[in-house]
């Protein structure tokens, strides 16, 4: 079942200089086999395109390129539903610093989650998260070189639960087993309908494109704290999850 949630993304970096914002916005749950079909007056505010997500020059819409990257690491879903949270292409641009899918088998089973993450390089990159019996975390090593202010070396600790009435996501970066960034996504659904979404155009426009304006922002408020860089030798920067 499609739905809007009303949300807020914050992130609080412990490492030195410390620092942290929240900002409000919004993101669609959908299924995959069942996108949202909008007036055609709207599609321009609200659409998902194959482009968007996994290769950049991959044929195919979000579905097929997701099985196929599935596939690729041994897991078939044998066209089990998967359910994706994401922000739509607003007027032709859409920035997602972190779209999360997941992914069922036909009976319903959690088979794995999926986070696929970009940054404002213009890389992408994804991460297969098998659910595990540690309450509900998810691990895994990060592999690529995000952001000049966070070291490469690292563990994502994320919690993920598929989202309901309520949206409570969130994904802790460590480093030597300390928390150097948490970045967390909270929100309440609202009911899918043209006032609902108009709504939100008008209160928050142009999102994609102020999401990717906001993180350049952060970023250069932290080089003007002189956050030391780090480096990034031998490392690939065609994709992960900014922090």
């Amino acid at each position: 079942m499609t739905a809007l949630y009303d949300a807020t993304v914050a992130h609080v970096r412990r490492a030195d200089p410390p620092y942290s914002f929240a900002h409000r916005m919004y993101l669609w749950r959908t299924e995959l086999d069942d996108l949202p079909r909008l007036p055609w007056w709207l599609r321009p505010f609200a659409r998902f395109d194959g482009r968007d997500h996994f290769g950049r020059d991959e044929p195919g819409d979000i579905r097929s390129k997701l099985d196929a990257w599935l596939a690729h690491r041994g897991v078939d879903l044998r066209g089990g539903p998967v359910t994706m949270l994401a922000s739509a292409r607003v007027l032709g641009y859409v920035f997602n610093p972190i779209t999360v899918y997941w992914c069922h088998t036909p009976d319903g089973a959690l088979a794995c989650v999926v986070a696929e993450v970009h940054n404002t390089y213009g890389g992408r990159h994804a991460y297969l998260l098998r659910p595990g019996e540690d309450h509900g975390a998810l691990r895994t090593e990060k592999e690529f070189y995000v952001s000049p202010f966070q070291e490469m070396a690292g563990e994502y600790r994320m919690h993920l639960p598929r989202p309901d009435a309520l949206l409570a996501l969130t994904v802790v970066l460590q480093h030597d087993g300390d928390a150097a960034l948490t970045a967390t996504l909270r929100g309440v659904r609202r009911p899918v309908g043209i006032r609902t979404l108009a709504r939100f155009l008008l209160g928050r426009p142009l999102q994609p494109q102020r999401v990717a304006a906001l993180i350049r922002r952060h970023g250069l408020a932290l080089w003007r704290r002189k956050a030391p860089l780090a480096a990034r030798t031998g490392q690939n920067t065609a994709g992960a999850l900014h922090g």
